[in-house]
Order: structure tokens, then C-alpha cells, then sequence
């Protein structure tokens, strides 16, 4: 959808951030159609292409704790819980997403609950409930980072852990690709913590830190995405109703 986005970078801790910030009724607008509606078969072919990938996550938990009840934040389609299960098949995994699609994941028995709404307006009535949530690049599209990391915290029993994998702002890619790096992913994303101050932010919540992974954690898609990003920025537009009407060499 057409608009033009601005990402600063604070010069004394590097936290990106949009600025000025989307409106919740334009990430609305922004949102719509894009993982479902008149996007929802692009956006369920592009989950389902690393099966891999979510089993790797699942895994990334193992030798600190023994999943039981498993929430899995920003689940989108479900990909991600029904793949874990290969992995701890005896936990329960269930999911939050704001999008309609959470309710089609349990449909199809690709979780054990479904929550659609925020974290923040959930925790409450979950308190204490998990011993593992998840967010697979899902804060970086939250509006306040310290209230979905409290909320986290609050879902979570004592001794539970919080597995995160966002964007790395301070990537070297981000600075050679520019407007063109996938991660910057605009108008979605809104708030990219560097490593050490999402750990000073987890720490402030009541978090210890106790394994970070950056290398390991990278999906390297950079080279690629950047020419597909590039080739869809100076190509025709297509018919869809939010773009501005056709011209006549739109058609030459």
C-alpha cells in the first residue's frame, strides 16, 4: 500500500524506532490484506516455505527447560505450533494473534487455544499460566515494547522462560541495503531494540538473560529479498483498490 515511513535511530543507545509513529487505526489500514483477506494465500505460502525453521525454534529451549504449556505471541497462521509439537509432543501449545486466522489454526487442531486480541489485554486473565512464551518478530511490531515485555512476564509462571527472536537494527546488511533490507520491513514494524538494550529492558521487567544467539538465529535471505524488494519498487503498480488510478503508460 502507497505512504512513505521514516526509521531514526536514537545517537546514544541506537533503538530504531518509526517516527512518526503509525496510529492504531493506520496499522489497521496497513495490516488489512495482508496476512489474510486479498493476502492471505501470499502470506500462508510464505510461512509454510521453512517447516525447518520452526522446528529449529522449538529447539532452542532445549537443555533450559521442559515445555508443558506453550504460548506462542504474533502466531499468525499457526506454523509455528503445529510444527513445535514434532518436537515436545507431549506440551500444549496455544496461540494469540490479532489477525482472524488464530481462529482457522484452531480449527485445524494446529493448537490447543487460540486468543485473539493483544498480549497486554490478555495477560491478566492468563497470569502465571506458562512456562514458555514466545515471539518469533513479533515485539518489533508493537507500539510499546516495555508493556508487551510486562506482559510476558505477568503470562509466564516462576522460573518460566521467554524465547524472543527480532531484528537486529545494528546489522551490517540494514546499512548496505538501506530502504531495500527486508528487516526494516516498514510500515510493520515500529520498534527495533539493539541487543543490549532489549537486555536492559528485560532486565528492568524482572528477566534474566541467559542465552543470546545472533549468528545462529540469522535467516539468510538479505541478498535475495533486497532484489525482489528493488524489482517491486520500480515495477508497475498493481490494480489493487488503495492504489492511485492507472495511468496511460501504466499500460504501454
Amino acid at each position: 500500500k502507497p505512504g512513505v515511513f521514516t526509521l531514526e535511530s536514537c545517537g546514544d543507545c541506537g533503538h530504531t524506532f518509526q517516527n512518526p509513529r503509525l496510529s492504531p487505526e493506520g496499522l489497521n489500514f496497513y495490516y488489512s490484506d495482508f496476512y489474510d483477506g486479498l493476502g492471505g494465500q501470499v502470506a500462508e505460502t510464505m510461512f509454510r516455505a521453512r517447516p525447518g525453521l520452526y522446528e529449529q525454534r522449538a529447539k532452542a529451549v532445549k537443555g533450559l527447560i521442559t515445555p508443558e504449556h506453550w504460548l506462542d505471541v504474533g502466531t499468525g497462521q499457526g506454523h509455528f505450533c503445529a510444527a513445535a509439537r514434532r518436537v515436545w509432543n507431549e506440551a500444549e501449545f496455544d496461540g494469540l494473534d490479532i489477525s482472524e486466522t488464530i481462529d482457522d489454526a484452531v480449527r485445524a487442531g494446529w493448537m490447543n487455544r487460540g486468543y485473539r486480541g493483544f498480549l497486554p489485554d490478555k495477560a491478566e486473565d492468563l497470569k502465571g499460566f506458562y512456562d514458555v512464551a514466545s515471539m518469533f518478530h513479533c515485539l518489533e511490531h508493537t507500539r510499546d515494547v516495555r508493556e508487551e515485555l510486562k506482559a510476558v512476564f505477568t503470562v509466564l509462571k516462576p522460573g518460566g522462560l521467554a524465547v524472543i527472536e527480532n531484528p537486529n537494527p545494528e546489522c551490517l546488511f540494514g546499512r548496505i541495503f538501506g530502504r531495500f533490507w527486508l528487516p526494516w520491513f516498514q510500515p510493520q514494524h515500529l520498534h527495533m531494540p539493539t541487543v543490549k538494550n532489549l537486555e536492559t529492558l528485560l532486565d528492568e521487567q524482572g528477566f534474566d538473560v541467559v542465552r543470546v544467539q545472533i549468528g545462529e538465529a540469522h535467516l539468510p535471505i538479505d541478498c535475495f529479498a533486497a532484489i525482489m524488494l528493488f524489482y517491486g519498487w520500480i515495477s508497475p503498480k498493481l490494480a489493487l483498490p488503495w492504489q492511485p488510478r492507472p495511468r496511460w503508460y501504466h499500460h504501454v
